[in-house]
């Protein structure tokens, strides 16, 4: 995954949790992005559901250098030449949710979907969230979905986003 402005840190184990309260009209976004290592040669097809799907939420009041702040599900080893075996078998492998800061937003496949609702906690999703993924079935199209519900209330946002053609 390549996102200028990304700040690596937080969500280098299993889980990452963010503490963060949304304040009820923090804007909410869905990126995408290209894949990396093994998965890349797919993305290079640009298939919409072959694109790596995150949240990014902007609080409506921020003094902090790094504004922004993306929310992640991806394999814990992006890179592995097992991850294509895995998903070509349908075969569970270890995930993480990544929490981290962004400097600004993407310039490209990065959509605005809403205002989070009133008092809404990041942390109740994610550490709910199971990270076991499983490409197909669960993964970062079904953690940006449920969590863009969670925070937004809207359902099935892909979808919304998805271009006729695609």
């Amino acid at each position: 995954m390549n996102m200028k402005g990304l700040e690596k840190g937080v969500g280098a184990g299993m889980r990452a949790f963010s503490g963060a309260r949304c304040g009820g009209r923090d804007e909410v976004y869905v990126a995408a992005v290209a894949l990396k290592g093994p998965a890349q040669l797919l993305f290079s097809l640009n298939l919409w559901d072959l694109q790596h799907f995150m949240v990014i939420t902007k609080p409506s009041s921020s003094s902090s250098s790094y504004p922004l702040t993306v929310y992640d599900f991806q394999p814990q080893d992006p890179e592995s030449i097992w991850l294509a075996a895995a998903a070509l078998s349908h075969t569970k492998i270890p995930g993480a949710i990544l929490v981290r800061k962004l400097s600004k937003l993407p310039l490209r496949k990065c959509w605005f979907v809403g205002f989070t609702k009133e008092d809404v906690d990041v942390h109740t999703f994610n550490h709910t969230w199971e990270t076991h993924l499983l490409v197909g079935s669960h993964d970062c199209r079904h953690y940006t979905q449920g969590l863009v519900e969670h925070l937004t209330g809207q359902k099935d946002i892909l979808d919304h986003l998805r271009p006729n053609n695609l």
